[in-house]
């Protein structure tokens, strides 16, 4: 890497998967003297005098501002390019919950993703070109039942056990914690992706449309769903690798479940937390999984073609434990997932977040399999380990807080002959609690040949992510 260049990004109220309640989170600050709450409120219209029926609003946005080694043989709108700055919009949310009886909810969240200079837009370079005007569409959209509320209605009081039923475009996904993540609430700058084993493949942004049901027996929390992926129809080449092609229209099911050792967590929305500065003492075990029939395909021989079912199991732990004395404030948090994912032969994702670069037809030297600008080996059949751990440093400050944090991603995949280590480094720097985070982060990838299937260099990516949450 030449150069350092910062990158910028603001997240306001609910962003991309969001945190696990719309509300609006409302945190302390103190100055040198003394405490002063400061309460940013809620958008929230009540319905009726009792307050049981209303309706609530949210918006985020996600700028980002990036310095990117790209992979060899990048250009970017035509120019050669080794490194590009880059500025954009990751993530832009508006979010509306309400509840219309005690017992019937409605949950909608649409925006956009994922827009650039030149991608996330349009093509070309006229009035919707170069990545201008991006699409604004639906995330969630679902409807949910309680048919044991999570408290009893009259009494108020809560109840041991609690069951919800819901149908439509949903977030409520299996196979991991990581899988129904929540982005105001993540550890590092952002969350891995390959923790969403079919995205914008088979669903929409992680999403599919289905019916759900998700609730807590005791101390085991649960989510379940059955649904009908979006369409792909890839051809595969004579003697290739599985590519994505669900033609025959199967249904894909899903679930996951984990056990809560101490504090248990609210699960008012599908998100689930990554961080909570080990506010308190959280152990978490999990498992899930994702499967759909023949949701690829692959050509062995001349005209003759086979489907393959998606089969994806993963397992986690989570926890947060707080360390000394309470006063101090500090903590560790940690995470670690295992992904065994089956797509067919040799099957293999190739994805790089808001990638500026196209090939570059002029170049001869060593080109990479991932091709060109940030992309990088995402997933595909095979195993992927992932772990996290972040330590809020001891209070020194009644303004900052510090939490370094370190990811790193283990990846065997089938259709390579090397596995591939990714790591990202940092720190976090809370300013106003979870509501304003700074962070400051390093990314490596690796680069694979296209001949050998082993890796022959590595590229990184620098950022710098300021985060409001209002």
């Amino acid at each position: 890497m030449k150069k350092i260049f910062i990158i910028f990004s603001v997240i306001v109220i609910q962003n991309g998967y969001s945190q696990d309640t719309i509300s609006i989170k409302k945190n302390p600050v103190e100055n040198h003297s003394e405490k002063i709450p400061l309460d940013v409120g809620e958008l929230k219209i009540k319905l009726n005098s009792k307050g049981d029926q209303w309706i609530r609003f949210g918006i985020s946005s996600q700028i980002w501002l990036r310095s990117i080694d790209n992979n060899p043989g990048t250009s970017v709108n035509g120019v050669p390019q080794e490194q590009t700055y880059d500025a954009g919009i990751r993530r832009m949310r508006l979010t509306i919950q309400s509840q219309l009886t005690p017992y019937y909810s409605v949950f909608l969240q649409m925006g956009i993703n994922n827009q650039n200079f030149i991608s996330g837009g349009g093509t070309g370079t006229g009035n919707n070109g170069a990545g201008k005007k991006a699409p604004f569409f639906f995330h969630d959209a679902y409807n949910e039942l309680a048919i044991i509320p999570r408290n009893n209605f009259h009494t108020g009081e809560p109840n041991k056990n609690n069951l919800y039923l819901g149908a439509g475009l949903h977030s409520w996904n299996g196979v991991s914690r990581l899988t129904n993540a929540s982005t105001t609430k993540m550890l590092a700058g952002d969350i891995p992706i390959f923790n969403f084993p079919s995205i914008e493949i088979a669903d929409q942004f992680s999403r599919q449309l289905g019916v759900f049901i998700h609730g807590e027996f005791d101390r085991l929390n649960y989510r379940f769903s059955i649904n009908k992926p979006f369409a792909t129809n890839l051809k595969p080449v004579v003697g290739g690798p599985a590519v994505d092609n669900n033609q025959s229209g199967k249904l894909s099911y899903s679930g996951y479940a984990f056990y809560q050792f101490f504090n248990k967590e609210t699960t008012v929305t599908s998100f689930l937390s990554g961080n909570n500065l080990s506010a308190k003492k959280v152990l978490n075990i999990g498992a899930g999984f994702y499967t759909s029939k023949d949701a690829t395909q692959s050509q062995p021989s001349e005209n003759t073609f086979k489907s393959h079912p998606a089969n994806i199991f993963g397992a986690d732990i989570y926890s947060e434990i707080p360390l000394g004395n309470k006063s101090k404030e500090m903590g560790l948090t940690l995470y670690s997932v295992y992904y065994n994912y089956n797509y067919g032969t040799n099957y293999l994702r190739i994805s790089g977040l808001l990638n500026p670069g196209g090939p570059d037809p002029t170049f001869t030297g060593q080109r990479a399999l991932e091709g060109a600008g940030n992309n990088r080996i995402l997933m595909g059949t095979g195993n992927i380990w992932f772990s996290q751990a972040g330590f809020v440093i001891p209070k020194f400050s009644n303004i900052l807080k510090i939490q370094p944090f370190f990811n790193y991603a283990l990846k065997n995949m089938k259709a390579l002959n090397q596995s591939g280590s990714y790591y990202d480094i940092g720190a976090n720097f809370y300013l106003y609690g979870q509501n304003a985070r700074i962070v400051a982060q390093y990314s490596s990838r690796p680069l694979y040949d296209i001949t050998s299937k082993t890796i022959f260099d590595r590229k990184g990516e620098f950022l710098l992510s300021l985060q409001i949450v209002l």
